[in-house]
Formats: C-alpha cells, structure tokens, sequence
C-alpha cells in the first residue's frame, strides 16, 4: 500500500497524519518528541466515518412547507432530501435576502461560537461573521462558555488591561520553579486541558514545565477529584465538595486576618475595600465568623487543614490559582473574587511566582511564559448591528424576543432572530438543558449549519452544507505564544462534495451581490494574509516569502520569555502604573459593582448558599452532586465517534465514575448500567467505580453527542450531560453557563439497552432536484 504522510495542525497539536492512495486516513502520530495527545486518536475513525455529510441536505419538511417555527425540528428520524449544490446554495441565499428584507438585519443570528479549525484563514467563526456583515450584519454573542463570568467580573476588579493581562501575562510556570514555594490550586492542574490550544500549539510544552515547577514548589489541590492534579506534581489532595470553594477562601482570609498574618502594607497601598471584606469575614456585618470550622460544615474540607493552609500560604512565596471550571457554576463570579481576596490579603499580588492566577491547569498556553505575538488573520469587516447576547444566553434570545436582560449592570433587549447561522460549533455540546434549546430552535423560521459532521445541531438544521475537515483544506496555524506559525497543507481530498466555507460563503456571496473571497482561492488567500502580516511588522525580521514559507513547512516565532506578568509595575509603583479601576487600585470591594445595585452579586466576595449543592433541600432527592468537566480523550464533542473516545466508554455509554462507598450504597459495580436524572432530564451512563473521588461526588465528561432516541428510557441513552444541567446564568452580573456541576441521583437500569444512534446520520433521500 502506498502512503503519504503531511503534518498538520488542530486544536489539540501539530502531528502527523498518513493517508493512503484512497485519501483514508490510516494512520495518526505525534511529531518526534512531542507529547500524544490522546484527541489525536479520534482522527483516522472519525475521518470517513457514515456519520460524515456528504452533500447538501435539506430537512424535508422546512422544503415542502416552507420557512416558519417548527417544532418538528430535530425530531428523531426526520428525513433529510439531499440536493445538488446550486439548488442548496439557492435556498439559504434566497431565504436570507426574505428575512433580512422583511425583519430587518437583527432578525439574523450569527452562531458559530465553537472550536470547528485551528486554521488562521478556514476559522468558521471568521469566515461566517465576514459574509453575514457584508450582508448587513447580524446579531453576535460575546464572551465564552470557558471564562464567561470571569471576561465580566475581573474588569470590575482590576480593570480591563490586567484583566486581559491576567489570560495573556500570568505568573510562568517557569517563574512558578524560580520563586514559588507553594502552589494552592482550586480545581487541580488537569493534564487533559493542557493539550488543548485555540490554534495548536508548535509543541505540548505545558505538562514538562509543570512538572519541573514541583521539583522545587510544592503543590495543593484543593478539589472533589485527587486526579485533577496531574501526575508528576505530586499534589496534596485536599477535598472540597463541587461549589464550596469561595468558602474555603474565605476561611483562608479569615485565619490570616485573625492570626495577624495579613499584609497590611499592601492592602493599605495598592487595594480598597480590605476593612468592609475584613468585617465581613469576622462576622461584624452578617453575624457569621467565617471560621474553618464554619467553611468545613459547608465545603467537608478538615478545619484544622484550612487553618494550617492558611500559615503554610503566608510563610512563603505563594501563588492561587482559580481554574476556568470554578466559575462555570451558580454565582460562578465569586470563587475568582475570592481568590483574588486571598492573594491580596496574603501580599503577594505582583511579586515573582507569587499572588493570584486564573487558568493554569485551564489551557495549554496558560502559563508557558511567552510573549503573545500577532498572526496572519482572515479579515471579519464591521458588523453594523449592535444587538448581542452573552453567548451562554442563546435559548433565552430565541424564546423570549422583546425581553430585557440584565446584564453587566446594564440591560439588554433580546432581538426578534428569525435566521440563525451556524458553522463551526456544536451548541448542543455547550449548552445546558438541551430541550429547552430545542424548544427554542423550534422558534426560529430557518436554521442554517455548516458540519462535516451529522451532529445534533445538524440533526436540527433546515439546511446543512457539507465542509472539509481541517485535513482538507490548506491552512497556517499557531496558538497564543506559540513559537512557530506552521503550514497545514490538505491531507486528504474533500470527503464527497465537501467544499470549504471559504468557498461556500463566495459562492453565497456572487448570489447576494457583493464577493466574500475577491475571486481567489484558499492558496490565493493564505498568500495574501501571509504577506499583509510579513509586511504589518508583525512577522519576525527576514520571514521568508510566502512561497518560502510553504515550502519550509513553517517560520520560527519571536515570542520570548516575559518577566513582568500581570500586576508587576503596578505593585512596584501603584501611582505609575494604575489599573483602569475607579480608584486606580485593586478593588476587593467594586464600586461599580455596588453601583449596579444586583440582587445576586454584591460589591466583595461572599459566600451564599446555592440553589443546588449537597447542603440544600433538593439533596434529600438527588443525593449526588455530579460534576461535568472537560473530556481526556477528545476536544469537547469532537470526533466523538473516534477510537480513542469509544475506548473510555462503558456498554457504549458515557461513563459515570463513583466512589466505592456511593457504588455499594446502590449494589452498583464496574460495567453497570445506571439511569442519572436530575430536576432537569435524565441519561444513561456505564459505571466506573474510582476512589479518586469524594464520597457523595459523581463525575461525568461532557461532549458525549445527544442521543434522544429513546424518550421512554431517558432523554440521552449516550450520555450527554447538558440534558441534565439546567440553562440558568451564574447571575445577572454576566449570564455566564452555571453548568459545570448539577445535583442528581443514581438508579440500576436493568431494562433492555436501547441502541446508541448518536453517531448515526438522517434518513437520506435522494434524488430531488428543482425540476421534481
């Protein structure tokens, strides 16, 4: 058998990929001596896979009645009619040009919001928002699923520029083995998410350099899961139940402050707010002393552990760190204002390896120390329409057009969308309460998605467009301090009539009157935005041609170490360097958030009781708190169907993994299958039992595909667990997702196993053309 072999790029990393003379992926490895990331293994099964969309399809009964709320959308076994492309294109050109011209250019929601291409030019995010504001604009979402009470909360806090300083400038981890004695992490250092980049990355750097940061740092995970550290660190485990962390900080606050171990200097100097968070933490304001014994009964944490904590954290070099995960919860926004309550309170905020982070262990640049340069980009233009959502909010647009939403502060108006564009993402993997999401894309007059994949979002489309994977198309990649911008040359031939949405969104265009790709082709453009960043100063001195460059495979980065992370000047000289905060300072007690007058998030960190935790009423019904965190074997819900992520699950399922005590407590073993509901849905899952747990604590992944087939058993018999977790916000402060744990309980099922069709295409019917 003859084979080529091409580097390529995505998400998780650079690799390699073989392919044989029949453009099948055979075989997948990393480049020489870097790290397997176990995403990789999903490649060569999920290539060709039946579950690829082949050609244009249309769902059959938006083409025989026409545009209009529907709430057959996305039901089970709903046929498709596959068409020539001329017919599809005229379709979603002709129904764009109804909507805009009779609801004006708000009714038109550009989706996307996903990780669909690693690729600087075949960015589905880029390529959709540029033709949709080149039609006259369209409503957007912002902030993310990932940070999305911290992108509102931390500008509040320390303003905008070390917000963003606090993503792109931490404390290294090469700073971390230079001056830190003692790393306190909330949430653990996940390996998994250390594969993971926006744009790949040259090489998995962050795992090696964890590791020897804990040669001479010593790490404590405080966290349900003890695998949350990842090996190497040798982490001591300290359990916290999921939502009870801002408890056990402000605990921390509490022992320093008594025990006259607070630095009083620098509150004084560079914060406002120490002696309101002061007396709350004493009690003076609420009668409560935020004792450890008080933060034990709350979060299950020893008391004699969080007080010992407390003196280990002020006799050295410390660092907090706040992961991404903590915040995806209700009243997500306080653990990250705790946190950075702690490390003021300790002193340390902007010295070397020491105060307060918020990712590491999050991402896989997060932390590396380099300098983020500038890339070649794909051009968006200006989107006229104001209106926008935070993107956790997409269910509520759709249902309640006309509402107002609280927000930031603020207010927003929801929008009446009657046109929803999709490309590059997978709501229903982002997304909590997925009937209430269905519900909502009932209401819409026409969904439009573009997938290489039959996934539940194009299982709900009027129209899907079939688009070449990243294996298809020519691209350049790089990641936020990456060190290398790389060719990713096409690997293999688009699967079927595939076509690239550059090339989807031009053919659009020519039907609309105005020309998304300038008549060139994706070499053609790749070109362009190459030269335009080697002649914009942002490529290094004596980058080779663009031709060079292709050629060579790729030119080496100036991304060089920084020494000054976030808060460095400003604690040198606070005077000076100002954060854009109204008084200039850190503020541990916002006054813009008291300005806000908010019901749910107060003007310092404060611990109040949750909705839905293991010390509330509801826990007498569902008796286990469930945690939803990123998958190890795949990126989100891509390539489900791959072998690597097959691998982990158990009877075909998602697994649920248990403490040994909660398995016996329900004569459930290894291998079992189990219904998990919760107040918001139910699934099916495997059982696996671990003692990496808290007892009372269960785990799933997310990113396992919908499967509703079902009903009468459970809304997923796959185990999707965004039909559990309910589509509320964190608060009216940011509406961010509060779906990273939900409180649910856990029953045998011994009726027959309904088969897996998640990863099954529609009923295809073919041969339908405009003629009849």
């Amino acid at each position: 058998m003859t084979t080529r072999t091409t580097e390529t790029s995505a998400h998780w990393g650079s690799y390699l990929v073989e392919v044989d003379e029949d453009e099948a992926v055979v075989g997948v490895r990393p480049r020489a001596g870097d790290e397997a990331s176990a995403a990789m293994g999903n490649v060569a099964g999920a290539h060709r896979h039946p579950s690829r969309v082949a050609r244009p399809a249309v769902r059959r009964a938006w083409l025989e009645d026409g545009p209009g709320p529907d709430p057959r959308r996305g039901e089970v076994g709903a046929d498709y009619v596959e068409v020539d492309w001329d017919t599809a294109l005229d379709l979603v050109a002709g129904e764009l040009s109804r909507v805009r011209s009779t609801y004006g250019d708000a009714a038109v929601f550009g989706g996307s919001y996903g990780w669909g291409s690693a690729g600087r030019l075949h960015h589905a995010q880029s390529q959709v928002h540029r033709f949709l504001n080149d039609g006259g604009g369209y409503v957007r979402s912002v902030n993310d699923y990932s940070r999305g009470a911290s992108l509102v909360l931390l500008p509040h806090l320390v303003g905008a520029a070390a917000a963003s300083d606090v993503r792109m400038k931490p404390v290294s981890w090469p700073q971390v083995a230079e001056h830190t004695d003692l790393l306190v992490t909330f949430g653990g250092v996940r390996r998994s998410n250390g594969w993971v980049v926006p744009g790949g990355q040259t090489r998995h750097v962050g795992g090696a350099l964890a590791r020897d940061a804990a040669r001479t740092t010593r790490v404590v995970s405080l966290s349900a899961q003890r695998d949350d550290a990842m090996d190497g660190l040798d982490a001591e485990w300290v359990g916290v139940m999921p939502g009870t962390d801002t408890a056990v900080m402000l605990a921390l606050v509490h022992v320093l402050v008594v025990d006259g171990l607070a630095d009083e200097e620098f509150l004084a100097r560079c914060t406002v707010g120490a002696d309101r968070v002061r007396a709350y933490v004493l009690g003076e304001t609420d009668g409560v002393p935020k004792t450890p014994e008080w933060a034990s009964s709350i979060s299950r944490a020893p008391a004699a552990r969080i007080r010992a904590l407390a003196h280990e954290m002020a006799a050295g070099r410390t660092l907090v760190n706040v992961v991404y995960a903590l915040q995806r919860g209700e009243r997500g926004e306080q653990p990250v204002f705790a946190g950075l309550t702690l490390a003021a309170f300790l002193g340390q905020v902007g010295l070397p390896g020491g105060g307060f982070t918020h990712g590491l262990g999050s991402m896989g640049d997060y932390g590396v120390g380099r300098v983020g340069v500038s890339l070649p980009t794909f051009g968006q233009g200006t989107n006229p329409v104001p209106d926008h959502i935070p993107c956790a909010r997409i269910a509520d647009l759709l249902l309640e057009p006309g509402a107002d939403l609280p927000y930031n502060g603020g207010s927003l108006t929801l929008p009446d969308v009657r046109l929803a564009y999709w490309a590059g993402g997978n709501p229903f993997h982002h997304h909590q309460d997925l009937k209430r999401l269905q519900r909502a894309l009932a209401r819409l007059d026409t969904l439009v998605v573009h997938e290489t994949h039959w996934t539940a979002t194009a299982k709900h489309a009027d129209v899907v467009l079939p688009v070449a994977s990243s294996l298809e198309r020519d691209d350049v990649a790089a990641g936020n301090g990456d060190t290398r911008l790389r060719a990713s040359p096409r690997a293999a031939a688009p699967y079927a009539e595939a076509h690239e949405e550059l090339w989807i969104f031009g053919r659009l265009a020519e039907r609309l009157g105005w020309s998304h790709d300038d008549g060139l082709d994706a070499l053609g453009w790749l070109e362009r935005i190459y030269d335009q960043w080697r002649g914009g100063g942002g490529a290094p001195q004596g980058a080779p041609s663009f031709a060079d460059f292709w050629a060579s495979g790729g030119v080496d980065l100036d991304a060089p170490l920084y020494d000054d992370p976030v808060f460095t000047a400003f604690r040198a000289d606070p005077a000076a360097h100002p954060l854009q905060t109204p008084s200039g300072l850190v503020e541990l007690w916002s006054s813009s958030i008291e300005a806000a007058a908010l019901p749910d998030v107060g003007p310092h960190a404060e611990w109040r009781e949750p909705r839905r935790w293991w010390g509330s009423a509801d826990a007498a019904t569902y008796d286990l708190h469930l945690l939803c965190n990123q998958p190890t074997h795949r990126l989100h819900s891509q390539l489900d169907m791959g072998a690597a992520s097959r691998s982990t699950k158990v009877a075909g399922r998602e697994p649920v993994r248990l403490h040994p005590d909660d398995a016996a407590a329900r004569d459930l073993c290894d291998g079992d299958v189990v219904r998990v509901v919760s107040a918001v849905g139910s699934l099916l899952a495997g059982v696996v039992v671990s003692d990496a747990l808290m007892p009372g604590v269960a785990q799933m992944h997310t990113g396992a595909w919908w499967d509703p087939s079902a009903p009468d058993v459970a809304d997923c018999v796959h185990g999707n667990v965004n039909v559990l977790t309910p589509d509320e916000p964190t608060s009216t402060l940011s509406q961010a997702t509060s779906g990273a744990h939900v409180l649910v309980r856990v029953e045998r099922y011994d009726g027959p196993l309904p088969p897996v069709r998640a990863h099954e295409p529609p009923p295809l019917l073919a041969g339908w053309r405009r003629d009849g």
